[in-house]
């Protein structure tokens, strides 16, 4: 938090905050407030409840940790209670509450599966002030009897629109049944859909709500852009992206299956790209390490999925791709929100096949964005071959019922008709007459549809043809 193009004109010293949690700030660095931090903070250490939207990277977790840490007593009792969508998040949260407190004294514990089950109930039992977890373990520690709802004062949920989708609202609204002592409530995201604002609503009634005062995204350091480009030629596309960085470039590169992950890991290490892969099946102590080695620095390419990205701060990365386009609008801010954190420069680059076109569009208008089209990086001085060849990828140039329209330098004035033309096309490739499709006819050219399985073939065959004693000139419309 050192870059003034993110921070207020407001002092922590202002706030006549706990000693302990001043301390722990100053010796970090820190001076000034961000944003969130000064809109939230104080109506949190009121004791308001608070519904906070911030961009990924903009200090939300001090917004609601700093008051939650002021308002817990190092008495072993549990007091509050954050609930994260994925455990890399909730260690990351841990992790900040620790330092935040100083010398404070107060217990403080992840509860989230892939962990010793025993070892987290036996750190409950001997008593803890604060709880950072997932909702599944959150609520197998409480019905087993270790973790006590009804002792606790205050919720925060971190990466709220996630906590609040169909996938995770039962588990938070039984967690809320047995909270009958809650007093506070705190709700932290970078986006708010209409959709999650409502369901906040049944439980949330009298917040103060800190947001943006409408849906557009502030995110004034990050280059946007996106590559038109099939699914042959990704890779071709990210080898180049890849060739340009620096010494001091970190990319995290976003797929959307699991399966994706693991496949464009061992792609990449073919081409020699060294590149690790993150996703829910690993084992949590393997995606520790990976973690771990990815905020070092010691590893610069990061391949994950969005659930498996939550909660990944690393301060260094400054390129993000987009290899598969998300499928829900949310999900482009907080993926584009891992580069240019606090003020820094960074990029990012999505891949957009003519069926993401749509959602690119869906995106762009959401957030009010400008993600215009560009070509991929030329390859760096030095470098005269791609590291990922390209390949002819038919499929882009296809339309919706997998025709690919070649014009041919025959029209009219060279006697050809529909039915002349189709029947050349037929006997000279070989071709059923079902893998061409409609045939417009100009004065001196022309324009045959040929079937994407079929036309590789038929340019090669047709490209040494005579018509009427003329060679034959075919051309690929894109």
């Amino acid at each position: 938090m050192t870059n003034q193009t993110a921070l207020t004109k407001v002092k922590f010293s202002s706030w006549d905050l706990d000693p302990s949690i001043l301390t722990a700030i100053s010796k970090k660095g820190w001076e000034y407030v961000t944003q969130i931090q000064a809109e939230a903070i104080p109506l949190a250490r009121s004791g308001r409840d608070v519904v906070g939207q911030a961009r990924t990277g903009s200090g939300k977790t001090a917004a609601f940790g700093i008051p939650t840490i002021e308002s817990t007593e190092a008495n072993g009792n549990l007091q509050a209670l954050i609930i994260t969508p994925t455990r890399e998040l909730a260690q990351q949260v841990a992790d900040e509450l620790q330092w935040l407190q100083g010398d404070k004294g107060l217990g403080i514990i992840t509860v989230y599966g892939g962990t010793d089950v025993d070892k987290q109930a036996k750190k409950l039992n001997d008593g803890v002030e604060i709880v950072v977890g997932t909702p599944g373990r959150i609520i197998d520690m409480s019905k087993r009897g270790h973790l006590k709802l009804q002792t606790i004062s205050t919720l925060c949920l971190d990466e709220a629109d996630r906590m609040l989708d169909m996938g995770f609202f039962p588990d938070i609204l039984w967690v809320l049944e047995k909270m009958e002592n809650r007093k506070q409530t705190m709700l932290f995201s970078a986006t708010f859909p209409e959709e999650v604002l409502e369901a906040a609503n049944t439980f949330i009634t009298d917040a103060e709500h800190v947001m943006s005062d409408d849906l557009e995204v502030d995110i004034p350091e990050i280059d946007q852009m996106h590559i038109s480009i099939g699914r042959a030629n990704k890779l071709w596309a990210l080898g180049r992206i890849l060739v340009n960085m620096d010494d001091d470039d970190q990319m995290m590169i976003f797929s959307n299956t699991k399966r994706m992950v693991d496949l464009l890991a061992q792609r990449l290490s073919k081409f020699r790209f060294n590149a690790v892969g993150l996703h829910g099946d690993m084992p949590q102590n393997k995606r520790g390490r990976i973690i771990d080695s990815f905020k070092d620095g010691s590893e610069k390419i990061l391949i994950c999925t969005d659930v498996a990205a939550r909660g990944i701060d690393v301060d260094g990365v400054t390129i993000v791709v987009n290899y598969d386009l998300p499928i829900d609008v949310e999900s482009y801010v907080h993926r584009i929100g891992r580069t240019g954190r606090m003020g820094r420069k960074g990029t990012a680059w999505s891949f957009v096949s003519s069926e993401d076109k749509g959602q690119l569009k869906k995106i762009a208008a959401t957030w009010n964005l400008n993600i215009p089209e560009s070509e991929p990086p030329a390859l760096p001085k030095g470098v005269d071959r791609d590291p990922v060849r390209k390949q002819q990828d038919w499929e882009e140039v296809a339309n919706n019922f997998g025709m690919v329209p070649v014009k041919i330098s025959i029209g009219r004035d060279q006697g050809a008709t529909n039915h002349t033309l189709t029947n050349w096309f037929s006997n000279e490739a070989k071709l059923d007459q079902l893998a061409i499709g409609e045939v417009s006819i100009q004065d001196d050219s022309s324009e045959v549809e040929i079937h994407l399985d079929k036309v590789e073939a038929v340019v090669k065959v047709m490209a040494n043809r005579v018509w009427n004693g003329d060679s034959v000139n075919l051309e690929i419309r894109r």
